[in-house]
């Protein structure tokens, strides 16, 4: 990590990159892991000793004792899934409670949120975007509408007890006379306001004075650059902005702070629910893509999309976030193979397209040229050496490097904490 204060860690694809494991792997180094946008949307797996942790609303620096937690003002916050990893935490023996804070700007995202998402879904039909249902559209929604309920508001519980009540009838107005018992929810929330209430700051202040003293940041984004609320395959989106711009946004520190900019690309490009994918593989390829990575979402469980590397969508990403440095995850999963393909260029109506197409009717148009390059059989799983990788495994990683013309720095060779290689860098760049 370069000597600025704050490095962001960004999804390069449509998530489930792998984002949590190099977090896990830069956190020993900082003072404070940031998360900025999302919410229980969102899943980090990571493995330590064997154990396997799976987080969603937790940032995932909160493993090393010695590291601050902070949920950003750009994060929308169900808080009864929040103490239940919590709960998850203390269970396993790790102390977090004197060092993670919740941004009193934060929206709070509640029971009735997620009964919405799941009603919006249905009246979708056909044309349903393949949403978590953890009600993440819906509380951004209020957000926008300037009616949601935010963290600080807590503080005032009954001026916070009004407002959830008013949300819930101005909901029902809108969706139906759905059963929902908003006095049992005001209950529980009471009931978790004194854990709650030592973890609320001015998180902007916070980061700031943080900053100034010399502190190092590490800020963990949510999602993907392709479920991006602007960038993204617009519906098939998220409601929020993974993108380098929304960590400014969505935690408050100034874009002058901001040193590295780590894009995490698995090795092949996943993707859960609906929209379109152009180098998705139907084929025997990605369904043994997805039996090797287990390519399964940490959040609902269902089995992810898989096709090849698009390297014309990851330097769409590239021109949006500007990435210093690229971390290539699950290469092992590749082993095997004996041929791998990586998407070079887009075509439709058979003319070479130079950009990502803006709407899905134009992308799902596209046919997409590849280069084929050879496999490697060897398992690569205890491998911790660039050099002793295979030769074509080398071959694959460096095509990407100067396809992206962004340097390569970590790969990941496995599910543990260990199972990373190190790349030095590339006189060819």
């Amino acid at each position: 990590m370069s000597n600025n204060k704050v490095s962001i860690v960004i999804g390069a694809q449509w998530g489930d990159e792998g984002k949590g494991k190099l977090i896990d792997l830069l956190a020993k180094d900082v003072d404070i892991v940031g998360r900025y946008n999302g919410g229980s949307n969102a899943g980090h797996t990571i493995v330590v000793d064997g154990v396997k942790y799976a987080f969603h609303l937790v940032p995932s620096g909160v493993l090393y004792p010695q590291v601050s937690c902070v949920i950003g003002n750009g994060v929308v916050v169900h808080l009864p899934g929040l103490l239940k990893e919590f709960k998850l935490l203390e269970e396993r023996g790790i102390k977090y409670e004197k060092r993670f804070f919740l941004s009193d700007r934060a929206h709070l995202l509640f029971d009735v949120h997620k009964v919405i998402d799941g009603i919006r879904e249905t009246e979708r039909g056909k044309d349903a975007i393949g949403t978590t249902k953890q009600g993440i559209g819906p509380c951004y929604s209020n957000k926008m509408q300037r009616s949601g309920i935010r963290v600080g508001d807590l503080r005032d519980f009954e001026g916070f007890s009004q407002k959830l009540r008013k949300l819930v009838v101005e909901c029902q107005k809108q969706y139906g006379q759905f059963p929902y018992d908003v006095e049992a929810e005001i209950k529980v929330y009471k009931e978790m306001w004194p854990k709650i209430e030592p973890m609320i700051i001015d998180s902007v202040s916070y980061l700031s004075n943080a900053l100034k003293s010399g502190k190092k940041c590490l800020v963990e984004s949510a999602n993907a650059i392709m479920l991006d609320i602007d960038f993204g395959t617009y519906p098939y989106v998220t409601s929020s902005s993974p993108a380098t711009g929304g960590a400014c946004t969505g935690l408050g520190i100034p874009p002058s702070a901001i040193g590295d900019v780590i894009g995490i690309v698995k090795a092949y490009t996943t993707r859960v629910g609906e929209g379109p994918f152009p180098t998705e593989d139907l084929g025997p390829a990605g369904n043994q893509i997805r039996n090797i990575g287990r390519e399964f979402g940490t959040t609902t469980g269902r089995p992810r999309r898989c096709g090849w590397l698009d390297m014309v969508q990851l330097r769409y990403g590239q021109m949006i976030n500007g990435m210093t440095h690229v971390a290539i995850t699950k290469l092992d999963v590749l082993s095997g193979f004996e041929q791998l393909k990586i998407g070079t260029e887009y075509v439709i109506n058979g003319k070479k397209i130079d950009y990502m197409p803006s709407t899905v009717t134009e992308l799902a148009k596209v046919k997409v040229n590849y280069i084929t390059m050879p496999g490697w059989k060897e398992d690569i799983s205890q491998v911790r050496s660039y050099k002793d990788l295979p030769e074509n495994a080398r071959k694959y990683i460096e095509a990407v490097e100067k396809l992206l013309e962004v340097p390569v720095k970590w790969i990941g060779v496995g599910a543990g904490r260990e199972a990373i290689v190190e790349k030095p860098p590339s006189s060819k760049l």
